[in-house]
């Protein structure tokens, strides 16, 4: 008797899977399986960031000064110096410069395949329609009718894929476009901090060089007194012709010194042109003179953690991110792409049987890549990522070493300066009595307008050298505002790119 009970399998067949679900499943298992084929064993990034204490820096430990307890840098340091015409410049070069445009197509580039990346992780339907007119043969494996007719194909469908990013690899591939376009956007900032940079330097050359025009027109009025002097001494039989070719021989030389600045007037003013876009916004300018501009009053201490506010450094930084997860997409390679594959639609031979219901066809299931023997490539390819990371935080740490020599740079030579305007105001002080005395001398009848004239002479090279120190010092004041980030902002997110807070003056050594 046969005491089996087909009801009795019932529940044991319920609780497994359907077939297909089996072939699923068990695909999915061989897939993870295999996967252990492709080793990515051994290869990681080498390179390590530098922080403050490894740059020579104080830390924050050691206290920064309470006068700067929270200093920060206006956006618009440049209108420090208090002259509109430089105001105005530097907003044109703003609105109008090539390079900045060239920047933001960057940062566009960026972000469309940031959009592209994040459009990989999501459905994708795709649409199809072919038809084509086709003889069967008759010695193939189409019977008659078939073969040997001549019949219209027809075949449209609608095809949906879905990849299931079940290792991140979409997600990383979204980041890493993510973490280049932020890089785009600070480097676009870098620009910009430069370009108002480059600007205002070429402004107070301009100033300089119109400045230094006035001392050597003089010193040329000075020269031909001189020869003049001579002339009549030589005629007076109280000096010789070797006196007098002397003294000529000064005017060449003073007008050679006058056209070398006409010069270098014009070439400033072809380059600020450039700078704002704009050739002809200069060929008429006539810089506000280095005495009248303020001083922008950049302290010459300041919390190193400013560093952090420099936008290449942000956009090193972030290019470290974007490598780093370059490495994680790298990896991601090394496991199963699994894809949910769906289509329906028609197909029929012959188009008066395309429209009928027999004609529908459709389909649903996964689809699984994954590597197996691949000869090297993917470990290849996760090796040159690594390389690639570390060459992110080598450019970083040497942009950050950049930054701290320039910082450190620029607040020596404004204190240097300030201490040479000092000993220059003496020497001045000094050229100017001298010169007096000569004069008084001279006008009493004790002393020769030669003498005078010689006096005047030591007291136009002071006034030259004064010159040349006023653009330094405003100079270095530019070059510390750019070296200090220019005022720029960074987001929350691109906080972790400054260096650990520290305070940064002439005596810290930039150095490991």
């Amino acid at each position: 008797m046969n005491n089996h009970r087909p009801d009795s399998a019932a529940p044991a067949a319920s609780a497994r899977p359907a077939g297909g679900a089996w072939l699923y499943l068990g695909t999915l298992a061989l897939a993870l399986g295999l996967t252990a084929c492709a080793n990515m064993g051994g290869i990681a990034p080498h390179a390590q960031l530098r922080d403050a204490p490894s740059l020579g820096l104080p830390s924050a430990a050691t206290g920064v000064p309470d006068a700067f307890p929270a200093t920060t840098l206006d956006a618009q340091w440049w209108r420090g110096f208090g002259d509109p015409q430089l105001d105005g410049l530097i907003d044109k070069a703003l609105a109008g410069s090539p390079n900045l445009r060239l920047a933001q197509a960057r940062i566009d580039r960026a972000q469309a395949q940031a959009d592209a990346a994040d459009a990989n992780g999501k459905p994708r339907l795709d649409g199809s329609l072919d038809l084509t007119r086709q003889r069967f043969s008759n010695n193939y494996i189409y019977p008659p009718p078939l073969g040997g007719s001549t019949r219209t194909l027809a075949d449209g469908q609608l095809r949906g894929t879905w990849e299931l990013d079940f290792f991140g690899r979409n997600r990383a591939a979204l980041d890493a476009s993510l973490g280049a376009g932020r890089a785009a956007e600070a480097d676009a900032q870098a620009a910009r901090v430069l370009l108002a940079a480059n600007v205002a330097r070429g402004y107070l050359q301009l100033s300089r060089l119109q400045a230094q025009l006035a001392v050597a027109e003089r010193a040329l009025q000075q020269r031909d007194e001189t020869f003049r002097i001579v002339r009549d001494r030589v005629n007076a039989g109280l000096d010789t012709r070797l006196e007098l070719r002397q003294s000529e021989g000064g005017l060449p030389e003073a007008r050679q010194q006058i056209e070398a600045l006409r010069e270098q007037i014009a070439l400033g003013r072809n380059a600020l042109g450039a700078l704002v876009g704009d050739p002809q916004a200069a060929q008429a300018l006539q810089a506000t003179p280095l005495d009248a501009l303020r001083d922008p009053g950049i302290p010459a201490r300041l919390p190193a953690d400013l560093l952090g506010r420099r936008a290449d450094i942000v956009a090193a930084r972030w290019r470290i991110e974007a490598a780093d997860r370059d490495i994680a997409y790298a990896r991601t390679q090394f496991y199963p792409n699994i894809n949910l594959v769906g289509f329906a639609g028609l197909s029929s031979i012959g188009l008066d049987n395309f429209v009928q219901g027999s004609s529908r066809q459709w389909g649903i299931g996964p689809a699984i890549r994954l590597p197996i023997f691949e000869a090297g490539r993917l470990r290849a390819n996760l090796r040159g990522r690594t390389a690639d990371y570390d060459a992110a935080v080598e450019s970083y740490n040497a942009s950050l070493l950049d930054a701290v020599r320039e910082v450190a740079d620029q607040i020596a030579s404004s204190q240097s300066v300030v201490r040479q305007q000092a000993e220059q105001r003496d020497a001045q002080a000094a050229a100017e009595s001298a010169f007096d005395i000569a004069r008084q001398r001279y006008q009493a009848g004790l002393g020769t307008y030669l003498q005078v004239l010689t006096a005047e002479t030591g007291v136009l090279a002071q006034r030259r050298q004064a010159v040349d120190l006023a653009a330094r010092a405003l100079d270095a004041q530019v070059g510390l505002a750019r070296a200090l980030g220019g005022g720029y902002a960074p987001a929350a997110a691109d906080a972790a790119a400054a260096p650990a807070t520290a305070t940064a003056d002439a005596g810290a050594s930039p150095g490991p």
